[in-house]
């Protein structure tokens, strides 16, 4: 017991200090460990084939989105002909939210079991940095001069609405209740960035 105690902490001295090889590489039945020390390279986990069902490690492909990078959604006009799918619009249509399914890898140093390469289902939205609050600001206090179209990407109706001062002021009022209705998003069909 106080031998493994000891050499335990004098392996952790050796991490601490930098005093270990270049490269350290521990194979064990579930799968190899291996640990580089050029250009910081670090790569803790490979991939495990858990053979215990009772055991501990979650299945890869149920990790968190915060364990997990995933492809981004593409869309059909800037894939071309690709073997990757590719998401037909993005945003709800007619109450509908299409969703494809991406490939998803595992970060480094996250212990899970079985292939670290997954398909995940994701939803085709898109986020381009528009936000509900702000635009919603800028057409109560700015929206006479279509500074609230600007930031939405209407650019010529934006103009129009400037040159016009708002509609004679009713144009302004009927964006504000479009905005509040949910009937006036961006022009790029993405979605409003969530605040969490």
């Amino acid at each position: 017991m106080m031998g493994t105690k000891t050499s335990s902490i004098f392996i952790l001295l050796l991490f601490i200090f930098h005093i270990i090889p270049s490269t350290i590489t521990i194979d064990t039945d579930s799968g190899l460990i291996s640990i580089s020390d050029e250009e910081g390279i670090d790569e803790c986990y490979i991939e495990t084939i858990d053979k215990e069902p009772y055991s501990p490690l979650v299945p890869c492909n149920f990790l968190d989105a915060r364990f997990v990078t995933c492809e981004n959604p593409a869309d059909v006009e800037t894939i071309g002909n690709s073997s990757r799918q590719a998401c037909p619009y993005f945003g709800v249509r007619n109450n509908i939210l299409p969703k494809i399914n991406v490939t998803c890898v595992v970060f480094p140093c996250i212990e899970c079991s079985g292939s670290r390469h997954f398909q995940r289902e994701v939803k085709c939205l898109k986020y381009t940095g528009h936000y509900f609050l702000s635009t919603l600001l800028y057409s109560i206090f700015l929206g006479i001069l279509g500074i609230d179209r600007l930031c939405l990407g209407y650019s010529a109706i934006g103009v129009g609405k400037l040159m016009t001062a708002g509609g004679l002021g009713i144009w302004w009022l009927v964006d504000i209740f479009l905005l509040v209705n949910g009937n006036l998003t961006p022009a790029d069909d993405s979605q409003w960035m969530p605040y969490w």
